[in-house]
């Protein structure tokens, strides 16, 4: 009865405790002390307000009738917001539920990015990670500040801001150079998930640190029995995604080896086919792992399966179908059937202005569209982006006429010329690369490697060509066949 006597923080404080002690949202005492709030919201300071919305959120969810209400009245007062702790606490714990809110809180955080410690910036890049909000203009304002002004970052810190980063697709290279000289010498410490947590995230960014990635296969080569068989493959999959090789592959690939191939049992069907895939990216993928994921028991699953997931399994069973074929002369079988090298049609692909450029400057040098085959879909599961075949003085010859054993149905069976030779035409974009660098990812290391070993010369295209600089095939192909080199053959434009 006498409720409207207390005092509005008495009263904040009142509900809290209500709620706190678990009492039946039906009791009269309950219902008149939320009602008192819901009446009073427009008297209450915006700190009240943010506060109250803080438990709320976390105690009630986007359920509770008074959070919203309260959230309402912060979206029309947020420019009394004032302080880092407000604004922090409202993106990690109420952002979430209202997007017109967090519109704010990311404008007035960029307002307040300078004076944000580490642990504010670390919070609020988690925020910004768990809700998918890729804020640019505050993500850069946080990076600039955390280089410039902190320059000893804890361990949870550094583990929190990468793996955020990595969740955003944000790419910053001063802040990954910082993390990652930072995180150096925490690694003979670290524990297992840590470690994997770590080396997954900056695979995801396409950013290769080499001290800290030999840091990492040294810790797996001196914590062997505490890396769980999971802690190994994240290990391997980054390593690949990176097409990184240790200095001592030797040892870390003979433990590899040890600690998997009695486990492979244990590994769920697209865990062990990423697996197998990555040591086929890394070269290190033996018969017994071929076997296991290659034979038709376990390829008969996801026939007939159209989901994403299921095609996207079966494009990398393609691929490690072409290393074994390609790749390991001793490897006797089995193979992928030919139903299962059928190439599938991407959805929506966009031209590029590089592939349009190079099919523009192609068709100036070859003259006529039998001499060349654009957007070539391989049995090995590799797109080539141009293919001429060319006689011994580099002039191109009409495709149609010959075998094509790269093909699951080839126009012509006449065998090439003396002399003849294949080409390809390998377009990479920026993403193909590791963030700044020239180095292009695993995946791409091993497609062209495939190509180059079903007998094609290979031309890398990495920026777009002029017409006018390709006054003829013999301009970026050798007149002599190349000496064939693990990593090399081919020209570029």
């Amino acid at each position: 009865a006498q409720i409207s006597q207390v005092w509005n923080n008495t009263l904040v404080n009142l509900l809290k405790s209500l709620y706190s002690l678990g009492m039946d949202s039906n009791r009269r005492e309950m219902q008149s002390v939320e009602q008192e709030v819901l009446w009073r919201l427009r008297r209450l300071t915006f700190r009240q307000l943010a506060s109250l919305a803080e438990f709320l959120a976390v105690r009630q969810g986007k359920e509770s009738k008074l959070l919203n209400e309260i959230i309402k009245k912060l979206e029309l007062r947020w420019t009394e917001l004032e302080g880092t702790r407000t604004v922090v606490t409202l993106m990690g714990k109420v952002g979430h539920i209202s997007p017109a809110l967090m519109d704010r809180l990311e404008d007035k955080a960029l307002e307040l990015a300078e004076q944000f410690n580490p642990d504010d910036v670390r919070k609020i890049t988690l925020a910004l990670a768990y809700q998918n909000r890729r804020c640019v203009p505050l993500l850069r304002a946080l990076s600039y500040h955390l280089v410039q002004k902190h320059s000893e970052l804890s361990l949870n810190i550094l583990m929190d801001l990468i793996f955020a980063y990595g969740k955003l697709n944000f790419h910053q290279p001063q802040v990954f150079q910082k993390i990652a000289a930072d995180l150096h010498p925490h690694i003979s410490t670290m524990a297992p998930v840590e470690v994997t947590r770590c080396i997954r995230s900056f695979a995801l960014l396409k950013w290769l640190s080499l001290p800290l990635f030999e840091a990492i296969a040294q810790y797996a080569l001196d914590n062997t029995k505490r890396l769980s068989v999971h802690h190994l493959c994240s290990i391997i999959l980054s390593f690949a995604r990176l097409n990184f090789q240790p200095s001592g592959s030797e040892d870390f690939f003979n433990m590899v080896h040890e600690e998997l191939q009695s486990q492979l049992d244990s590994l769920e069907p697209h865990l062990l086919t990423d697996l197998v895939w990555s040591l086929c990216v890394l070269q290190q993928a033996k018969a017994p792992y071929l076997q296991r994921v290659l034979t038709p028991d376990f390829h008969a699953r996801i026939r007939g399966d159209q989901s994403l997931k299921a095609q996207n399994l079966r494009l990398k069973l393609v691929h490690i179908n072409a290393a074994a074929k390609l790749e390991s002369p001793d490897y006797q079988g089995p193979f992928l059937p030919a139903e299962m090298l059928s190439p599938v049609e991407p959805a929506g692909e966009k031209v590029t202005l590089l592939q349009s450029s190079l099919r523009e400057a192609l068709a100036g040098v070859l003259g006529s569209r039998d001499n060349g085959r654009f957007d070539v879909r391989t049995i090995y599961g590799w797109q080539i982006d141009a293919e001429v075949v060319v006689n011994s003085e580099n002039k191109p010859l009409p495709l149609k006429d010959f075998a094509a054993p790269h093909l699951l149905r080839s126009e012509g069976t006449k065998p090439l010329p003396p002399g003849a030779r294949r080409v390809a035409f390998l377009r990479w974009e920026f993403p193909n690369f590791s963030n700044r660098s020239k180095d292009l990812l695993g995946r791409y290391v091993m497609a062209r490697r495939h190509v180059q070993a079903a007998g094609f010369l290979v031309v890398d295209v990495s920026r777009a060509p002029r017409a006018p600089s390709l006054p003829g095939l013999a301009a970026v192909i050798p007149s002599r066949p190349p000496v064939r080199q693990p990593e090399g053959g081919g020209g570029g434009i």
